[in-house]
């Protein structure tokens, strides 16, 4: 626990790397506090939309004089309302995300520090934030809210989370993520447009995930998805024969790094295209992140970028 926020996902130093910075929604959201994003419905604000008929009732100052100038007929200038963006945050707490090697930090820790910087930027800019967390069914389902208590109780909520999700024992039953379930059911949940930014290692089958990511995009979601690996899951630098244990089954292999390492770059190289390409495709921000990097620094990256488009 940090002594300046009370929150131990919650960095004073990240704070200060990207407070500067803003989460912008790509596209038109649905909202109804002023924030940065442009709403599709219509009212008195800032940027011009469209002439409508003057109706009685109308306030005479929104009349476009010109307009009756040239028609002699009564119009009303519409504009759109700037309006604020509901986003949900989509964790993954499946114990795959429990991995690290050596001093590096966990998947799962390096996931809720990106949510909890996150959570910050967009309650800071009166954003709705919620936060949903699963493994092979939901664990946590917090709707968007933008209330100062509501941003402490999700972090006291991730917290907890971080601290119960468990590694596999003899005892216990396999537990594999349920990514594309999962994402299936928010999609048919989230009725307004909204933002879903999804944090996992995505080891479900791909063309699954891919179907439910789709699902979003058909809603008009905007999405980004932040792929996180250790370091050791990119580049295979392990030198001894060794045993391996799949985190979420239990199931043990032993490998001979030299024997395989070839083979598995190739694969591992194979699945992050495979998203990458079905991302770019459907529009969608596709962010392979390395726990080995300071995620207030990749997240400061992405957000310089994100902004430029």
């Amino acid at each position: 626990m940090t002594a300046k926020t009370g929150y131990r996902f919650l960095d004073p130093a990240a704070i200060a790397r990207v407070k500067n910075m803003s989460m912008v929604a790509r596209g038109v959201v649905e909202g109804f506090i002023t924030g940065l994003h442009t709403s599709p419905y219509k009212g008195f604000s800032i940027e011009f939309a469209e002439h409508r008929n003057y109706a009685a009732g109308d306030n005479i100052r929104h009349l476009d004089w010109r307009m009756l100038a040239r028609t002699d007929r009564l119009y009303v200038k519409q504009y759109e309302e700037e309006t604020n963006l509901r986003a949900q945050v989509v964790l993954d707490v499946s114990r795959s995300m429990l991995y690290h090697h050596g001093q590096s930090i966990s998947k799962l820790h390096y996931g809720a520090y990106l949510t909890a910087i996150l959570a910050y930027l967009m309650t800071r800019q009166q954003d709705a934030v919620g936060l949903t967390t699963f493994d092979d069914q939901l664990q946590l389902d917090m709707p968007a809210g933008t209330s100062p208590r509501h941003f402490g109780e999700m972090m006291r909520q991730l917290e907890h989370l971080c601290d119960t999700v468990q590694q596999p024992s003899d005892k216990q039953e396999s537990q594999q993520s349920a990514i594309a379930d999962t994402l299936h059911r928010l999609a048919e949940r989230f009725k307004r447009r909204c933002l879903i930014v999804l944090i996992s290692d995505l080891y479900d089958d791909p063309e699954n995930v891919i179907r439910a990511l789709h699902h979003f995009r058909h809603r008009r979601h905007d999405v980004i998805l932040f792929h996180v690996f250790d370091p050791t899951e990119l580049d295979f630098s392990f030198r001894e024969t060794m045993r391996f244990v799949d985190m979420e089954t239990g199931q043990q292999l032993q490998v001979d790094p030299g024997y395989v390492r070839e083979d598995y770059l190739r694969r591992i190289g194979d699945f992050c295209d495979r998203y990458r390409r079905a991302c770019n495709d459907s529009q969608i921000d596709y962010v392979i992140t390395n726990t080995a990097v300071p995620y207030d620094m990749m997240l400061a990256r992405y957000l310089s970028k994100r902004s430029e488009l």
